[in-house]
């Protein structure tokens, strides 16, 4: 063993040290390699199957062993290296964690005495160069430089942060409240600190590695051989609680930690986190320059254990581990939990009666050694402990298999909180330890495998706590897309018009109009709107394809309480109507919607919609063009093309009334022109009977309310109804163009009026008083009062007939002042000059 080469690799993070000692190592029939860290240990387990492949491979932790049979390549904890094994290479990575108060007298034992036949590498800082050189003389001291540069970048505000930056905190609460903030102002942030799970660190590790989030909460745990994509590490604090005390880190321990930024060749940068008008912690100039110099204090004294244990007795055994070096730089452990545990075991009579012989010291002693996973101290550790020892040392020797299945059964219970589940995760870890002592157990696999997935599944559940907490999805992806590290991203849209970006839902789109979110905060709506306008130009030209050849089945006019009627598209608003140079020639004005397509796309809707519009009011409005048409005709009376023009202003219904003058001059070819027209020239109203359908009194309505300016417009009267109540306060002529006349309190329907009066002159004899059949009244559903006032319209007049009730005919006489009134023309429609030509005729 004396010809194998020691080498000591030493040097800052990112010098490629675990690189090289994984190259050497596979260049020899047989290597091991020991890591504070068994995520770390897993992961170069990964990169040496991929090498040498599966069979030839082991993995040994507390928590874990793959021993394949034959396996050459060990990767290991430093705890768990193998005594027995004698491997041609050997390497111990970060070895200045000898230094460590509570885990250093294992790393001084591996660095002191573990060696490989051939070659042994000792990897870890430059600071253990001068103790490397005092305790191990024959050792060949490489020292790597840095592939990149790391340098002060300063302060800076959370809002500031750079993409790809790690928070440094060193407690849960602090960590918790920093990714908190990171998950409102950037999307969201993973956690890793010591006390997670290594299935739940790697799992949150690899939520940022993935850049499903930027950003990184961690504690010091980072510093320890996490290599991740960090180009910036902010510090959020500079102290932390060591075991014993509140203190400052060490320009080292700054350094190990800031070193994470920057990853081979490429730079990074370290600084402070500033928390508003509090400040921050600052980093004086010389801790900036060691930092950046990769130059620290050197470690003068290393943690010892004595190695050489007395198993004759239990204090022997205590004053055995309570032995000193000698040495100066061998200062001894006073730290330690598991001899905290020993002692708290030895003094229970019971247990200090049992271990009575070198075996069952031993046996005492790898109880006590038991990691205390739930950091519940010492003392309540030792009531496990003994609990074990006591199982141990009876019966069958083995742990009871109910107890355990208990143990198991009360943890396996994902509810609750992140802090909850960790302290599950915590305790199952320990049954995963225990499951891995040969001989513990019976049926050891069986419950190291139950014991595995237990805490499989705890973790997974911890994971997704994490990030249920401390991701915002949406955000996350929403803070990359405007940074311009998205476009590639692929949008979705819905059948219910919800718009997925990146698998994220945003917003939903109905027609051209983008919602964000509802349930969005005030600034995420902002971010949402911008990713929409980034993401949608695309399905925005593509509609205006589909609508520009859309038949016209696809639209629809909307007509409701508020004004100006609307043009809707698949049932979303595209348009709105306005004003134009008549009522029957209504502008069209996109929606605001619309405003965000190009210019050519613009008028490619608008020409679709005019197209649409004109095509509708031809059709459904057809018998006004057929007035229009006859009176234009060369052979039409003065008096027809008159009333013709009134008609066709007040959209095909015209109280007789304002029409008395020009049809006291008609002639019964006029009447004849009109009734071939279409026109029922009623007892009260001049009326079209095609136009009072729902669909055309619906459109004439809405171009009746656009003329007139109005911005609300009442309730339509539903279909079917022969009269509804004549509400005070609508518009004028409302109730005109909606195809009713309104006697008394109720306005009833036009056809239905003209019905009565038919009736009514079939039923009268003459001037004498008659009673009306009853079932007009209910047929009408109107009231007593209001029929009457009905009856009087159609000019009878209340009547006695013997003792009931009836009416008789006293004439329709012309309404005072209504012959010189003018028709009712708007001076902009292309009738008013036919208006003059009549009112000529007239005068004439």
């Amino acid at each position: 063993m004396s010809s194998a080469r020691l080498t000591a690799v030493l040097g800052p993070t990112n010098t490629g040290k675990t690189h090289l000692a994984v190259t050497r190592m596979c260049g020899h029939a047989s290597g091991m390699m020991g890591f504070p860290l068994r995520l770390l240990a897993r992961e170069v387990y990964d990169r040496v199957v991929a090498i040498k492949g599966a069979p030839q491979v082991a993995l040994v932790t507390g928590e874990e062993k793959i021993v394949p049979e034959g396996a050459r390549y060990w990767l290991c904890t430093a705890e768990a290296m193998p005594a027995d094994l004698h491997p041609e290479f050997l390497a111990l990575d970060e070895i200045q964690l000898a230094a460590d108060p509570e885990r250093g007298h294992v790393f001084t034992d591996r660095l002191l005495h573990r060696r490989g036949t051939a070659e042994t590498m000792l990897l870890g800082a430059a600071t253990m160069a001068p103790l490397i050189r005092r305790l191990l003389p024959d050792a060949y001291i490489e020292e790597r430089p840095r592939f990149s540069t790391l340098s002060y970048a300063g302060p800076k505000k959370l809002s500031r942060l750079p993409r790809r930056a790690a928070l440094i905190a060193f407690s849960a609460d602090e960590v918790y409240g920093l990714a908190e903030m990171l998950r409102r102002q950037k999307g969201g942030a993973a956690v890793v600190m010591g006390a997670l799970s290594p299935r739940t660190r790697n799992a949150q590790v690899e939520l940022y590695q993935s850049g499903e989030v930027d950003y990184l909460v961690a504690t010091d745990a980072i510093g320890m051989g996490l290599n991740m994509d960090i180009d910036h590490v902010a510090f959020a604090a500079l102290s932390k609680f060591d075991g014993q005390r509140q203190r400052r880190l060490m320009p080292a321990e700054l350094g190990q930690i800031a070193g994470r930024a920057g990853r081979y060749q490429r730079d990074g940068t370290f600084g402070t986190l500033v928390f508003g008008e509090e400040g921050g912690p600052v980093l004086t100039p010389e801790e900036i320059a060691a930092v950046e110099g990769h130059e620290f204090q050197s470690v003068r004294k290393l943690v010892w254990r004595n190695a050489r244990l007395d198993w004759g007795s239990v204090p022997r055994l205590i004053a055995s581990l309570e032995e000193t070096s000698g040495r100066d730089e061998l200062q001894r452990t006073r730290r330690a939990t598991d001899e905290a545990v020993l002692k708290a075991l030895a003094a229970d009579p019971i247990i200090a009666g049992r271990a009575d012989t070198p075996d069952r010291i031993r046996l005492l002693w790898d109880v006590a050694s038991l990691p205390d996973y739930r950091k519940t101290g010492p003392q309540a550790h030792a009531r496990l402990a003994g609990r074990i020892y006591t199982h141990r040392t009876e019966g069958a020797g083995t742990l009871p298999k109910e107890w355990v299945a208990a143990e198991l059964a009360r943890l396996d219970d994902t509810q609750g909180g992140i802090e909850a589940i960790s302290g599950r995760i915590a305790a199952a870890r320990t049954w995963t330890y225990i499951s891995q002592r040969q001989d513990w157990l019976a049926d050891r696999e069986e419950w190291a495998g139950r014991a595995r997935a237990l805490e499989d599944k705890l973790s997974d559940a911890l994971h997704e706590r994490l990030t249920q907490r401390f991701v915002d999805r949406r955000t996350s992806l929403l803070m990359r897309d405007l940074a311009g590290n998205a476009m590639q991203l692929p949008v979705e849209i819905e059948a219910g018009g919800e718009v997925v970006v990146g698998g994220q839902a945003i917003g939903t789109l109905t027609g051209f109009r983008f919602r964000a979110d509802p349930a969005a905060r005030a600034g995420e709506k902002k971010r949402l709107i911008a990713a929409a306008e980034r993401h949608l130009p695309r399905e925005y030209a593509q509609r205006v394809a589909s609508l520009s050849k859309a038949p016209d089945a696809e639209f629809e006019l909307t007509l409701s309480g508020t004004l100006p009627a609307r043009i809707l598209w698949r049932g979303a608003r595209v348009a709105r109507l306005t004003p134009g140079r008549d009522a029957l020639s209504p502008a069209l004005t996109l929606d605001r919607a619309l405003g965000g397509l190009e210019p050519h796309e613009r008028e490619r809707v608008g020409a679709r919609l005019g197209e649409w519009l004109a095509s509708q009011i031809e059709g459904r409005l057809k018998p006004l063009a057929t007035i229009a048409d006859a009176a234009g005709r060369d052979d039409v009376s003065a008096a027809s093309r008159g009333l013709s023009v009134q008609l066709m202003g007040a959209l095909g219904v015209l109280a007789r009334g304002d029409a008395a003058a020009l049809l006291a001059t008609m002639e019964d070819a006029d009447r004849r022109l009109l009734r071939r027209a279409g026109v029922v020239i009623g007892v009260t109203h001049l009326f079209v009977p095609a136009l009072l359908r729902p669909e055309p009194t619906r459109w004439r309505l809405a171009l009746w309310a656009l003329a007139r300016g109005l911005d609300r417009l009442p309730d339509l009267p539903p279909p079917g109804l022969t009269s509804v109540p004549a509400e005070g306060g609508v518009p004028p002529g409302f109730y005109e163009t909606a195809g009713f006349g309104v006697f008394g309190g109720r306005a009833v329907r036009l056809d239905m009026v003209e019905r009565l009066a038919q009736a009514m002159h079939k039923a009268r004899k003459g001037g004498a008083p008659f009673v009306p059949d009853a079932n007009w009244q209910h047929m009408l559903g109107l009231g007593t009062e209001d029929f009457a006032q009905l009856m009087r319209g159609l000019g009878y007049r209340s009547a006695k007939v013997g003792e009931a009730s009836g009416f008789a005919w006293k004439g329709r006489g012309r309404p005072r002042g209504r012959a010189e009134r003018a028709p009712r023309v708007n001076p902009d429609s292309p009738f008013a000059a036919l208006a003059q030509l009549t009112r000529r005729g007239e005068s004439r």
